[in-house]
């Protein structure tokens, strides 16, 4: 009975990590005004009839704290490079030069800045509305073992320390929140 208490415990702990880590790469696409080729990360390129990620098809790279700068291993991929970039939604505009591509990174008004706090946000809300849901599962496992003979103490023994590592999740979610905060609103 210990044993299946303890993988309740691992897995609630396993899935409230992978929220924070979730949520972690979710923010990485957020960009805070600087250039940073991980903003790129989700746009793929129709390559050779393969949906493919940019990274993998070209060099990227930052010469400055406003550029991207990619350059295609093939010469011929570079429109479906900028077409994809375009069309992604990111907020600005690929230029194409010939044999390689400038993304200019415009400097983020005060308005869109607040505009990218809400959403930073919500994608705090999301991770912790999954931390609750994998506290909730545990407590349930917890439930069908006591009622096939784990013990009532022990039970709200187990449920105390999911709330307390619950909470540590969620104290741990609000410092990163802070922290994109800050990094979004300082000019």
């Amino acid at each position: 009975m210990e044993e299946k208490v303890t993988f309740c415990l691992d897995l609630a702990t396993e899935k409230m990590n992978e929220s924070v880590s979730h949520l972690n790469m979710e923010l990485s696409k957020i960009r805070a005004g600087r250039a940073h080729t991980s903003v790129l990360d989700g746009i793929m390129v129709d390559y050779y009839g393969t949906p493919t990620a940019i990274n993998n098809m070209a060099s990227l790279n930052t010469p400055d704290a406003r550029t991207i700068l990619i350059q295609p291993w093939e010469k011929n991929s570079i429109s479906e490079i900028v077409n994809a970039i375009n069309t992604s939604n990111l907020g600005f505009v690929a230029q194409d030069t010939g044999d390689k591509i400038i993304i200019n990174i415009p400097i983020l008004t005060e308005e869109r800045r607040r505009d990218l706090v809400k959403q930073v946000k919500g994608e705090v809300e999301n991770c912790k509305v999954s931390i609750r849901n994998a506290r909730r599962e545990a407590n349930d496992e917890l439930k069908k073992l006591n009622k096939d003979g784990l013990s009532d103490d022990v039970l709200k023994t187990k449920e105390g320390e999911i709330q307390i590592l619950t909470n540590n999740y969620i104290s741990k979610v609000d410092d990163i929140f802070t922290s994109k905060e800050k990094d979004i609103l300082t000019v």
